[in-house]
């Protein structure tokens, strides 16, 4: 009776071994599959289309920019947008300058194959909620959505 419990106590360990493995290997894919259902891509010839496509597309975006390509969260307010200006200078009404106190990397939450993923730490300013960052005619701006919701509530106190 004793050889057949620890039988069965090793082949419970070795099915709980083999899930254990399994769920390793497999759980960055499911935490990707996840991430992305909660996502949607476009991409959009001009500004003009980009704008009238996507309600959720920012207003600062020249209607001339050219090459557009957008990626947003569907479960909140994380953004990234890149976008080639022709005047190769920062939209009317953003601001140059390091975001908030420059003192860290602006996070940068989503990724995309056409978005540098040290992007974070070369902001060089801010287009309404958008930091931004412009390389020549490149622009590449996101948004984080925690920081957006804080200071929407920094904005309005009293919606708390």
């Amino acid at each position: 009776m004793k050889g057949i419990v620890s039988k069965v106590a090793l082949g419970v360990a070795g099915t709980g071994m083999a899930v254990a493995v399994a769920a390793v290997a497999i759980g960055p894919r499911v935490s990707d599959w996840y991430d992305g259902r909660h996502q949607e891509q476009s991409s959009y010839d001009t500004g003009v289309q980009a704008k009238s496509d996507r309600r959720s597309m920012p207003g600062w975006l020249p209607d001339n920019a050219s090459s557009v390509k957008y990626l947003m969260s569907t479960t909140g307010d994380d953004r990234l947008l890149r976008a080639t200006l022709p005047e190769g200078r920062l939209p009317a009404g953003c601001t140059n300058g390091v975001p908030g106190k420059g003192l860290h990397p602006v996070p940068v939450s989503l990724k995309a194959g056409w978005f540098p993923q040290d992007v974070g730490a070369k902001a060089t300013g801010t287009c309404g909620h958008y930091n931004v960052s412009l390389h020549g005619n490149q622009l590449y701006a996101w948004q984080d959505g925690a920081a957006v919701q804080a200071a929407l509530r920094a904005e309005h106190p009293a919606k708390r």
